[in-house]
């Protein structure tokens, strides 16, 4: 699982004028990047998949300006979307012999100039890709390739929205943290009834809770909130989907004042065991960014050196418990540095609560519950709501 940026992920840090960074599909085929060649930018893919990995460049008629973002396909072709007189035109680059093909898929017009368009992380499956515009009062979801006939609305949200998780591996149930009343929470938008929105993270009620991670296997969540110390920002935190224990926030975490920590890339495949995931870290400070390995069933960060010329905050972990770091340098344009996470025993499997002095907010619900179902014949998916609005333990709700 990965979520690639180059800032933290908050709506208060978004940057919609620079470029994404590196991007990379949640299979972890491929990447796509925004490169530079003197003052010029151009779209890049990375082909990560093989023996070795290797960047195609894919130029197009003129340079693209800063604010173009790319996200690479699941059968290698990359989505672009870029600005264009108040509209935001969306195509499919490949390359093609000395030259890049480009497949034009559509456009998305936003007449408030208030409204601002990004594409979400990439999709599972890799065979749709969407995009976020979020206007003064509404957010909007809009499918911008993989539809039959160019962009396709499918769902309105009240309030601004933030962020983008995906919580299933069907590209069905997409998070967002909502801006609505002065607090943001996070909420679940379900693609597959037609945008039907639920609340998802409930800690505290006056508190901010964003949801910047999500482990589809385990359920493991990692969540930003300042319900911990209300008044005194935010502190990152982790809870399990479907579970009764409160969301922890370990000191460890806490990197120093100066430190930004943002979690990038989960580790998948540990179905039972969420505690035992792999989370790499990026820790921004005076000095620069460098990368955190953190699991919850420990008490302590493992601080590593990035590899020189880093695309920082972009990375992925492979089932095999190997954290892949994507860098670019004069002498290597494309590169990927590996690290493998060592192998602990958790000390409580039971609960993976292995830091009971960490803080739970005071009078905090549960922030997440057991999923419940849609009722057939359409497609079972797990469907999070607040704990308050739970059925009992071991029940199923149902619609």
């Amino acid at each position: 699982m990965t979520v690639c940026a180059t800032e933290p992920a908050t709506d208060q840090h978004d940057d919609w004028s620079r470029p994404a960074g590196c991007v990379i599909t949640v299979d972890g085929s491929y990447a796509a990047r925004l490169a530079r060649s003197g003052d010029s930018w151009f779209p890049e893919r990375w082909t990560l998949d093989g023996p070795e990995p290797y960047a195609v460049p894919l130029p197009g008629n003129q340079p693209e300006e800063s604010g173009t973002e790319v996200q690479p396909m699941g059968d290698g072709r990359v989505l672009i979307r870029r600005l264009t007189d108040g509209r935001h035109t969306f195509s499919l680059l490949y390359p093609t012999g000395p030259g890049t093909g480009e497949l034009p898929l559509g456009a998305v017009e936003c007449p408030d100039d208030g409204t601002r368009l990004r594409l979400l992380p990439p999709a599972p499956g890799g065979d749709r890709a969407y995009a976020l515009a979020v206007g003064r009062r509404s957010s909007a979801v809009w499918l911008v390739a993989g539809g039959a006939f160019g962009p396709e609305h499918l769902a309105e949200i009240p309030g601004r929205c933030s962020g983008g998780v995906w919580l299933d591996r069907t590209g069905r149930m997409l998070a967002l943290d909502r801006e609505a009343g002065g607090r943001t929470k996070a909420v679940v938008v379900d693609l597959g009834r037609d945008g039907e929105v639920s609340p998802l993270l409930q800690i505290a009620a006056d508190s901010d809770d964003r949801l910047l991670l999500a482990d589809p296997d385990s359920g493991l969540l990692l969540i930003r909130s300042d319900a911990p110390c209300p008044g005194d920002g935010d502190r990152l935190g982790w809870g399990v989907l479907g579970s009764t224990l409160p969301v922890r926030f370990p000191e460890c975490l806490r990197v120093a004042a100066d430190c930004a920590v943002t979690p990038f890339a989960i580790e998948p495949g540990q179905v039972l065991t969420p505690e035992s995931c792999g989370v790499g870290l990026r820790i921004d400070g005076p000095a620069g960014s460098w990368v955190g390995v953190w699991r919850p069933a420990d008490r302590h960060v493992r601080h590593l050196a990035a590899p020189e010329g880093w695309l920082a905050g972009a990375g992925l972990w492979t089932r095999d418990g190997v954290l892949r770091l994507p860098y670019a340098t004069e002498t290597v344009p494309c590169g990927v540095a590996a690290w493998a996470m060592p192998r602990e025993a958790p000390a409580s499997a039971e609960t993976g609560d292995t830091s009971p002095g960490d803080p739970v907010p005071d009078g905090a619900a549960r922030a997440f519950a057991e999923p419940s179902e849609p009722d057939p014949p359409e497609p079972v998916a797990s469907r999070p709501v607040p704990l308050q609005e739970a059925p009992l333990a071991g029940r199923m709700a149902s619609r």
